[in-house]
């Protein structure tokens, strides 16, 4: 019997778990919500490093590892594709493509946290859509500065933040009424590439707002990388399919 191994961490994850049958597993590290309605069996939190995760697919006779994680979660790809290598088994990866900017967007790219606060002096009313990072920091803003941080949990508001706990996909519509109650003058995001939370760039692009990206991270060379859903559901099925 073939059991495939499905890290997870994007929607495109899940619309793979549905199409897995009670053998697989599925794997969250827990943030968020779990779902509860698929046929494969779901497995939430983590390993311990590359070796666990190794451990778990040889204890559990897995024979493919797909790495369908965030592209910015760097450290579980990294140890993905380590541990694929140590139990020997191969690592297939979901990697989508990067958004593009348009010649009206003003994208400028950052490569840390250091150099997006130095980007950040200019600004008044920056909105943060990068997840938790910033939580870590909400001591150390600017007097002239007032933060909106968006994540997937809220929590009450300080002098100068405001935490927005929402999860996507995120309408046009009710991105530019929250840009327009925000009065932000920058966005600051990761290069997910994900369809559900593009709006907010469009918004961005419409009021003339610049956005700055931080970069992407390095990630591991795998043995074979997919730039969709359906690209990779179709190897799944002959890999499935073939004796």
């Amino acid at each position: 019997m073939k059991r495939i191994l499905l890290l997870g961490g994007v929607a495109e994850a899940l619309a793979l778990a549905r199409r897995l049958g009670p053998e697989h597993v599925y794997s969250l590290a827990g943030l968020g919500k779990v779902p509860d309605d698929l046929d494969c069996q779901v497995r939430v939190g983590g390993y311990g490093g590359a070796e666990g995760l190794a451990r778990f697919i040889a204890d559990q006779g897995i024979g493919l590892l797909v790495d369908a994680t965030h592209p910015y979660a760097a450290q579980i790809s990294l140890n993905a594709a380590a541990a694929a290598g140590m139990a020997g088994v191969p690592c297939w990866a979901l990697r989508r493509p990067g958004w593009q900017a348009g010649p009206d967007d003003d994208w400028r790219n950052v490569a840390d946290w250091a150099g997006l606060i130095e980007a950040l002096k200019a600004f008044r009313r920056p909105f943060f859509t990068l997840g938790r990072e910033p939580l870590e920091h909400l001591q150390e803003i600017p007097p002239q500065q007032h933060w909106t941080v968006r994540c997937l949990q809220g929590q009450p508001a300080g002098e100068r933040y405001e935490v927005i706990g929402a999860r996507g996909p995120f309408s046009l519509d009710g991105e530019r009424d929250l840009f327009r109650r925000l009065r932000s003058d920058v966005l600051i995001s990761k290069n997910s590439g994900s369809q559900s939370t593009e709006p907010k760039l469009q918004v961005a692009r419409e009021l003339g707002l610049p956005v700055l990206i931080l970069e992407r991270p390095k990630l591991p060379a795998v043995t074979r990388e997919f730039e969709s859903v359906e690209s990779l559901w179709q190897a799944l099925a002959t890999y499935l399919e073939t004796p």
